[in-house]
């Protein structure tokens, strides 16, 4: 990427944060001049001033390194979303039932969550295999009763409930008592 376009991505974030050059100088204590000069593509920045201004601007480093030009928001309307990405399965194998996602942030860089759309079929399974991963999942019922194995813990979510838990426990989700569900989930996953 070249000096420019880095500069225009830190424009274009601070711009949306609502902050002055001056304010983003102070937060990431360079002077103005430096931070201009950058910004105006003039000055080809190291990377320890690129830490603290990324920091200063609350986006990972790559935000500002990467060819994407897209930093705005990515917007998926009702009618569009069963139409993005649809992965079977998180997992190369579950026994938790029919699990069909659907993508709700295809488009965004750099993002830290992957919100999902997600049907979920029962199983006939009367054993349940359990995963573990880094990171954290938030989960809110929209149809039907989902039921969540964490830990040693079960927990039945009836629409418009919600759990947020820490993806290293073992856990699984799954349908309960063989009622079809859907769920909007979000799934964060640590670099």
């Amino acid at each position: 990427m070249s000096d420019a376009g880095i500069g225009h991505k830190i424009t274009e974030l601070r711009e949306a944060l609502l902050l002055s050059p001056e304010q983003l100088a102070e937060r990431c204590g360079t002077d103005l001049e430096t931070l201009a000069g950058i910004e105006a593509g003039d000055i080809v920045p190291s990377l320890a001033p690129l830490v603290k201004i990324s920091r200063a601007l609350g986006v990972r480093l790559g935000t500002l390194l990467d060819d994407d030009e897209n930093l705005g928001p990515v917007l998926v309307r009702s009618s569009d979303y069963l139409q993005t990405t649809r992965l079977k399965a998180l997992e190369t194998h579950s026994d938790a039932g029919g699990l069909v996602f659907n993508a709700l942030a295809e488009g965004k860089a750099a993002r830290h969550m992957e919100p999902f759309y997600i049907t979920l079929e029962p199983s006939d399974a009367t054993e349940h295999a359990l995963s573990a991963h880094e990171g954290e999942e938030w989960l809110f019922a929209l149809e039907g009763p989902i039921e969540i194995e964490y830990g040693r813990d079960i927990f039945v979510l009836e629409p418009g409930d919600s759990i947020y838990y820490d993806s290293i426990v073992p856990h699984q989700v799954r349908a309960h008592k063989g009622a079809p569900a859907k769920f909007v989930a979000c799934v964060y996953t640590p670099l």
